[in-house]
């Protein structure tokens, strides 16, 4: 071996080692930041609905992480969940206001209420999914998802469908699909919208709306008490926590299969270190055993994304939902 090449290959050596030093010294940077005053958790809804609830459960469980400071949950409802995100938009680069993400942001994008974007903020992470139930309160003549298809099939308006928070997000997607299995235009259907689950849940309950469409979370709450009759659910069989003796909608002959996906967002600008830091705090949150149990008791399904394929998984949702809204003719933009 000539001094050349063993020159050239030290050189080579070092500039590999000096690598791996300064990737090292980026991990330990990044695990470096930590919040240094209270923490503000947003929700972009009402009290009471599954908007809220998907935040103060992981708020109760974030707190009692280690060295983890006061954690505050702010309702900010209005603009179907524009207010709350553009707050939030707001507070460019500080770490310590984070939002409830859900598929309100990127729906809000595709039916033209609002311009902001996903890719204007940091999203961060989903948490978990969960799907859809179609109930009624207890002494309504609806009996299962079929009655709710006969009567819109003989008039489109007899029927009142009640959600929350925003046109074309995940709860109208299934008075939508509803609205075609009984092969009629979605516009046709009588529907109303609630700032909040909560607020909603509760006119629904008094039969101020025939129906009411919203997460499996908000419907377990109800039906224990026997207020509210689950007439169907979106999962694609059966589910456990409480909702094994409820139907699918798709065992009722109903092609209405989909679920919601939640977890947070942060401002714009963030860097590497503060995203590492809430990237591993929600990692720690979703092994504990408090979030396993919180994930029976609130019928949720396990879906975790963190912050390394956040953005791509986001980019596929909003392909997709641009195209299920575009067939139900709800969407002004289509694709990214």
């Amino acid at each position: 071996m000539t001094t050349a090449t063993r020159k050239g290959m030290f050189n080579r050596a070092a500039v590999c080692a000096a690598a791996m030093l300064a990737f090292n010294a980026q991990i330990t940077v990044a695990q470096e930041w930590k919040p240094s005053k209270n923490i503000e958790l947003i929700v972009n809804s009402g009290a009471g609905g599954a908007g809220d609830r998907a935040v103060r459960v992981p708020q109760r469980v974030l707190q009692n992480l280690p060295g983890m400071p006061s954690i505050a949950v702010v309702n900010k409802p209005g603009g179907g969940g524009n207010l709350a995100y553009t707050y939030l938009a707001q507070q460019d680069k500080d770490a310590h206001v984070l939002c409830n993400l859900s598929t309100g942001l990127l729906t809000n994008e595709i039916v033209g209420l609002s311009k902001l974007s996903y890719r204007d903020i940091t999203p961060l992470n989903i948490l978990m999914r969960e799907y859809i139930a179609v109930w009624t309160h207890g002494a309504s003549p609806l009996n299962s998802a079929r009655d709710v298809i006969a009567r819109l099939k003989k008039d489109p308006a007899s029927l009142s469908f009640g959600f929350a928070t925003a046109p074309g997000n995940q709860n109208h997607i299934v008075i939508a699909m509803l609205a075609k299995a009984a092969g009629i235009d979605p516009k046709a259907v009588k529907t109303v919208i609630f700032a909040s689950g909560g607020a909603g849940m509760t006119a629904a309950l008094g039969g101020h709306v025939d129906v009411w469409v919203g997460t499996t979370g908000g419907a377990l709450q109800h039906m224990r008490g026997s207020k509210a009759r689950v007439l169907g659910i979106t999962a694609p069989q059966r589910q456990e926590g409480g909702l094994e003796q409820v139907p699918t909608l798709r065992e009722q002959g109903i092609d209405a299969g989909y679920y919601a996906w939640r977890g947070f967002v942060a401002p714009g600008g963030l860097s590497a270190a503060q995203i590492a830091f809430w990237d591993q705090a929600f990692a720690r949150l979703i092994k504990s055993d408090e979030w396993k149990k919180e994930l029976a008791d609130n019928g949720w399904a396990e879906g975790f994304v963190g912050a390394a394929d956040i953005r791509r998984r986001l980019d596929t949702e909003f392909g997709m939902l641009s195209g299920m809204l575009g067939e139900l003719g709800l969407a002004v933009r289509k694709g990214n």
